[in-house]
């Protein structure tokens, strides 16, 4: 519980708010006397600040707040007399040591006793641990009349401003609270960086301090320039944005479309909702951490709240009443899969639903309270929720603040533009905004039904996309191999509309059919094995495999084989390449500790059983932010690292190339011996390069009203190596065709007259791409 339980009754602060909400109010007032009476702060424990601050000091703030709006309502809070601010202090008190580093950046934790003595070695912090205090810091403050609180959270908010990538606007996730150098740089909107970019806007909505709207702005724009790829958020580098960091997504980025519909951007909050909606059909809970093609990556479910709170806010701003199907599903789905006799417990993995035996605070302070108020009626509650912000654990702090408290100074900072007000914005009108309309189109491109479990999204069996693209004149045919074959006649369209669309659709798949691995920011790494060439992940540590760089060396197993510890077997892979295996700790750790046993390059191979480059998206290994490696290291996903361990069974001093893939491959097809051979041509005679452009040209022209164009992943059969890619995960509504392909790679275009004619020509994608007249082509 990274020490959140605290041992001062965690869960009936965190929950008592929640209490009032339900407009239980008697046992409200009882837990507060529970409260008030048994929890003391004054404890040798160390905490988490972080957990701390929102869930302890936000639940105490929160209750005070509501028990002092309502005592003179209800006669059976009028007992109550601030009781929990005179708690709320104290403890707020006790976590002002945590910040006092040189940066002002907070220690990730504290001793509630003794501060951050025998917390020396406390370096490291997260963006979300340090950038999740103002809201309560400032409450407390306007609450108490003490300054204190809210000027040590706005030096930290500042701080973090200051050292985020001035370039790309983006924060990484894990920080050096001394130095303020990152730790970890990459970037995303889900762990350890989600409630920062949460809480600057709430701080603009609670402080009405325009510097964290400005700020929040700045930062959306570079999340949704950078990390949003429609639906999916996959996090990148903070320096090198273009650059995909994982190839998995976590269930805490779920938050993110509630606070798009706080900025007013309710569009791309439908999108994003929906995709998590799909998510949740398919495994019934939100995993937490699952890949693009919703695989589950890791399988834990807490019963978090973070999908129904953007559910709930998704309700409040469209009135749909999708969004209470939506509840309703999540509600059946905990009754049904979560309830246990005391309570409601965790899942350990949505595939098999195993219990946990823990259920966080959270499940009673955000889970129900946003099951309820989302289907609750503005009647059913007490209080009026437009008059309050709801902090990241659901706790309510009134609007009133910003003007009312007794400490209302502000905070000054220049943003570093000349043209502050284009990062201001106002909120859109949503009343003409239909969400189903949105959906909709989401729904074909993500999978409508999303049944579950889908072992992966299956390409073509559905007879409906069949239909929608046999409207357009295109037909699919499934080769021997498993491959899939697009071909087009116009002829064969519904109407001339739909030829068009056809045609704009296989324009749409020549153009996303040229982009490779590069234009994904992953430089595929090769591996010969055994006279084989496989496609592997690089790394963002260590030395770059680039270009004509070669490594050949024999390989062997380090032990553990994990290698999470100090290799132990060193005398059996010093000056070798050394193999280990994915899981229990991060990639750079592995490398780490093979380097200090002398392996010259590290082979991570995949433990998620039977991915293959075929069907997976190759991905780089994300490193720790530090520059003490040295050697190269590559990933195999778990078939090509299956055919690499047999082989080492029968060979053991097997030999490895390891080298740039394109490269490899260019030497591979084409070896040659001492620059000493010819050119292997066909049989048949082959024009060149420009003969071959001028011809295809004059065919375009004469192909008037009848042509058929073929995508096809193999020149001819016998060309075929393991290089092949096999199209999946595809669906093809008929205004989403370019979108809908997501992983398809061809090498060549052949073009038909008909259906039976021979091929008239086949042109190499590089012929087009360095021919001066490839304008012609794109005009076709």
């Amino acid at each position: 519980m990274d020490d959140a339980l605290g041992n001062f009754s965690l869960t009936l602060v965190d929950s008592l708010d929640t209490l009032v909400i339900l407009g239980d109010f008697p046992e409200f007032s009882n837990a507060m006397k529970l409260v008030i009476k048994d929890v003391t702060f004054d404890q040798d424990i160390v905490v988490s600040v972080f957990e701390t601050n929102i869930r302890m000091l936000g639940g105490l703030l929160s209750a005070h707040v509501l028990a002092t709006a309502l005592k003179l309502e209800v006669p059976v809070l009028q007992w109550y007399n601030g009781e929990l601010l005179v708690l709320a202090e104290d403890l707020g008190k006790r976590l002002l040591p945590a910040f006092n580093t040189s940066t002002g950046i907070p220690h990730g934790k504290i001793n509630l006793r003794h501060g951050i003595l025998g917390l020396s070695d406390s370096r490291e912090t997260c963006t979300a641990c340090a950038g999740t205090m103002i809201l309560e810091m400032a409450a407390l403050s306007r609450l108490t009349g003490n300054p204190i609180y809210e000027q040590k959270a706005h030096k930290a908010m500042d701080r973090l401003w200051k050292i985020r990538h001035r370039t790309s606007d983006l924060m990484g996730t894990v920080i050096n609270i001394h130095s303020g150098d990152w730790v970890r740089k990459d970037s995303g909107v889900g762990a350890g960086i989600d409630s920062y970019y949460e809480y600057c806007l709430k701080a603009y909505i609670l402080l009405g301090d325009e510097k964290y709207l400005a700020r929040f702005n700045r930062h959306y724009n570079a999340v949704m320039k950078y990390i949003n790829r429609g639906p999916i958020m996959l996090a990148v580098h903070m320096h090198r944005p273009h650059l995909q960091s994982r190839n998995f997504m976590d269930a805490l980025l779920a938050f993110w479309p509630g606070l798009q519909v706080l900025l007013g951007d309710v569009r791309h909050a439908v999108e994003t909702h929906e995709m998590l909606y799909q998510v949740v059909q398919r495994h019934t809970f939100i995993p937490e951490a699952f890949t693009s093609d919703f695989q589950v990556h890791w399988g834990q479910h807490p019963l978090r709240p973070e999908f129904l709170e953007s559910t709930y806010f998704l309700h409040r701003a469209t009135e749909d009443d999708h969004y209470l199907q939506v509840g309703k599903t999540v509600l059946k789905a905990l009754q049904q899969y979560a309830k246990v006799a005391c309570g409601y417990a965790a899942v350990n993995d949505v595939r098999t639903r195993i219990h946990e035996d823990r259920m966080d605070s959270f499940v009673l302070a955000e889970t129900f309270k946003y099951l309820y108020m989302l289907f609750g009626d503005n009647n059913d509650l007490p209080v009026k929720l437009e008059d309050y912000v709801l902090t990241t654990e659901a706790h309510f702090l009134p609007l009133s603040l910003a003007t009312a408290g007794k400490n209302t100074t502000y905070f000054s900072l220049k943003i570093d533009d000349d043209d502050e007000d284009k990062y201001r914005k106002t909120c859109p009108n949503t009343a003409s905004l239909v969400a189903e309309k949105v959906r909709q189109p989401m729904r074909r491109l993500l999978g409508s039904t999303a049944a579950r479990p889908a072992p992966r999204l299956r390409p073509f069996n559905d007879p409906r996309q069949i239909h929608a693209l046999s409207d357009m004149g295109i037909s699919v045919l499934t080769l021997p191999d498993g491959k899939v074959q697009l071909l087009y006649t116009t002829n064969t369209a519904k109407s001339a509309k739909d030829a068009a669309e056809g045609l704009t659709f296989m324009r749409e798949m020549s153009k996303w059919n040229s982009l490779g691995d590069i234009d994904n920011g992953v430089i595929p790494v090769g591996v010969i094995i055994n006279d084989k060439l496989f496609p592997a992940g690089p790394a963002h540590f260590g030395k770059e495999i680039v270009g004509d760089d070669r490594y050949t060396n024999v390989a062997a197993f380090v032990a553990p084989v994990e290698a999470c510890t100090p290799i132990t077997n060193k005398n059996k892979v010093e000056g070798k390449f050394g193999i280990a295996k994915r899981g229990q700790c991060t990639f750079v750790q592995k490398v780490r500790n093979m380097q200090n046993a002398g392996v010259k390059l590290a082979i991570i191979l995949d433990n998620v059983s039977d991915s293959t480059h075929e069907i997976t998206t190759l991905f780089a290994m994300s490193g720790d932010g530090k520059d003490d490696i040295e050697i190269p290291a590559v990933f195999l996903f778990s078939q090509e690292g299956k055919y690499l361990t047999d082989t080492l069974k029968v060979k053991p001093e097997l030999t490895i190339t390891v080298g740039d893939l394109k490269s490899l491959k260019s030497q591979y097809d084409n070896p040659c011996n001492d620059n000493n051979c010819e050119a292997v041509v066909d049989s048949r005679e082959r024009p060149t390069d420009k003969q071959s452009f001028d011809h295809l040209k004059k065919v375009l022209s004469q192909l008037v009203a009848q042509f058929e164009l073929s995508l096809s992943t193999e020149e001819s059969p016998s060309s075929k190596t393991c290089m092949d890619e096999v199209v999946e995960s595809a669906y093809l509504p008929r205004d989403k065709s370019l979108e809908t392909f997501l992983s398809s790679k061809t090498s060549s275009y052949s073009i038909k007259r008909n259906r039976n004619d021979p091929v008239v020509d086949s042109v190499k994608e590089d012929t087009l791409k360095n021919d001066s007249n490839n304008n012609k082509v794109d005009e076709l």
